[in-house]
């Protein structure tokens, strides 16, 4: 009878022995699957997104003069999102500000939404890539766990009639320390090294953010400084023609003068009293705009202090601005780091075919109830993955890093001719500016001469109102060719100090009083 009992009492032993150890099991580090890594995959441009725009729109016009016609070239400067908004720097106060173009592009390197933009850019990837270096380094966790679990002993293939249906099971594990370490991975590698060059790709494309912002501020300040030398000239203009009405009214009083004379001298200064007007307006519309670009605090008056007049440039030569463009533009620099990003993108979907080993490990107490366990339970277990076939998933890996490489390989060579023509274009347009400032120069010098001479013969009965608003009309826009030619030769060494790269520190020695 006793040996008919010891077995069935043995057997169940063994079965809930066997239980436990199904749990313990479950527990381990070891039987963590290793899943394959998977390559970043990249954008297909390398260009950074939202990439607003900031360039010199030209287009050239016949102006007029005493002496025939000048052609003048116009240029603005276009400015898109986010570089035309900033964040204001606080209250307004009531004193007017005195604002250099210095203390202007300070304000804005530092306010305007472009550089706010690009820093949070280069934040993201430089949290990217600390993602993506954290693969690489020791993970490890505490954890602990209790387990209650009540089994049907049948499903475990028992089925005498001796041993209970079901047995109750705890099971509690405390790992103080549980290891995860990548041994090698060589996808995980090339993921890092991919993600430094995307960190350095921002960190150029933040250097060209502020060139762009360079030229965005001293092209605006540059022309709210010609706006505001219009309306100066037409307030002289204005006084001019006041008295040119003046006199055309005095003669037809004392019979000298028809009224044909007196109303034509009244609606040209009408005329010009409607242009100040207008100019006035365009005026504080710039003043807002640049407010609006170097974050002025809200309705803060400000007047623009600094005049920059025509100096031919003596400094650079198109050969050195070339060489020196193609070093430094920092635009060239970052496609340069996005194409061997896609290049390391490429090595890292190959190397999904390579072996991975990993290690994982823990250590601490372990039992059946947490006031009876044992200490020092450990575990430790190497894992070796050997890709053998994965359905063609890493060949489309391939394909989709190969097809990112060959558009950003495009686009940085496009960018080469870009930059060539940033600074063959600039030179054209300072040369060109150059030519049209000596010309404006003479043209405005003879526009006065004939205004006072028209001025004389009116005043003398030989010449009626007709010669001296035509004279009068040719200094208006004599005036007006030299202030743009001024304009458009100081944009060129903006445009110029931005093809070249490093705006901030060329631009002092191009543009000077």
């Amino acid at each position: 009878m006793g040996s008919i009992k010891v077995e069935p009492l043995s057997s169940w032993v063994y079965v809930l022995v066997l239980g436990m150890g199904l749990r313990a099991g479950a527990q381990t580090a070891s039987e963590t699957p290793a899943l394959p890594t998977r390559p970043l995959q990249l954008p297909l441009s390398g260009f950074p997104v939202p990439a607003g725009q900031v360039s010199v729109m030209q287009n050239t016009a016949a102006g007029g003069g005493s002496n025939g016609s000048v052609d003048v070239i116009n240029s603005s400067v276009t400015i898109t999102a986010p570089y035309n908004g900033s964040i204001p720097s606080g209250p307004a106060t009531s004193v007017t500000m005195e604002l250099t173009l210095e203390q202007a592009l300070a304000m804005g390197l530092k306010s305007n939404l472009g550089t706010l933009t690009q820093s949070a850019s280069e934040q993201q990837a430089r949290g990217q890539k600390a993602q993506v270096k954290s693969e690489l380094l020791p993970q490890v966790n505490t954890v602990v766990s209790e387990a209650f679990e009540k089994e049907n002993l049948r499903t475990l293939g028992v089925s005498t009639p001796i041993i209970p249906t079901t047995s109750k099971f705890n099971y509690y594990d405390a790992r103080a320390a549980r290891l995860n370490q990548t041994v090698f991975d060589f996808v995980k590698i090339r993921n890092l090294q991919g993600a430094e060059e995307n960190v350095q790709a921002n960190v150029k494309a933040a250097r060209n953010t502020r060139d762009l912002i360079v030229l965005a501020v001293a092209g605006s300040y540059l022309q709210l400084q010609a706006t505001r030398a219009r309306v100066q000239a037409a307030l002289a203009q204005v006084e001019d023609f006041r008295a040119i009405y003046q006199r055309a009214a005095d003669q037809l009083e004392a019979g000298l003068a028809t009224g044909v004379d007196a109303t034509r001298a009244k609606v040209q200064l009408q005329t010009q009293q409607q242009r100040l007007r207008s100019l006035q307006a365009d005026l504080a519309t710039q003043r807002l705009r640049l407010a609006r670009l170097i974050g002025l605090p809200l309705g803060q008056p400000y007047v623009a202090t600094e005049n920059f007049r025509f100096t031919p440039i003596a400094d650079f030569t198109q050969a050195s601005a070339l060489e020196r463009a193609q070093r430094d533009r920092p635009d060239l620099q970052a496609a340069l780091s996005a194409v061997k990003a896609a290049e390391l993108a490429v090595k890292a979907a190959h190397a999904e075919r390579l072996p991975s080993l990993g290690v994982n490990a823990d250590f601490g107490a372990a039992g059946v109830t947490p006031t009876n366990h044992s200490d020092g339970v450990y575990t430790v277990s190497g894992t070796l993955t050997i890709p053998l076939y994965q359905g063609g998933r890493i060949e489309a890996d391939v394909q989709v890093a190969s097809a990112a490489l060959r558009q950003r390989k495009a686009e940085q060579a496009d960018l080469i001719g870009q930059v060539d023509q940033d600074v063959r274009q600039a030179f054209i347009d300072l040369d060109a500016a150059a030519d049209q400032v000596v010309v404006a120069e003479s043209n405005r010098g003879l526009a006065h001469q004939s205004l006072d001479q028209s001025t004389d013969r009116f005043i003398a009965g030989v010449a009626d109102t007709v010669e001296v608003v035509q004279a009068e009309q040719a200094v208006v826009q004599a005036d007006d060719d030299l202030i743009t030619a001024d304009f458009e030769h100081n944009l060129g060494k903006v445009s110029l100090a931005r093809a070249m790269g490093n705006a901030e520190q060329i631009l002092p020695q191009l543009l000077r009083k």
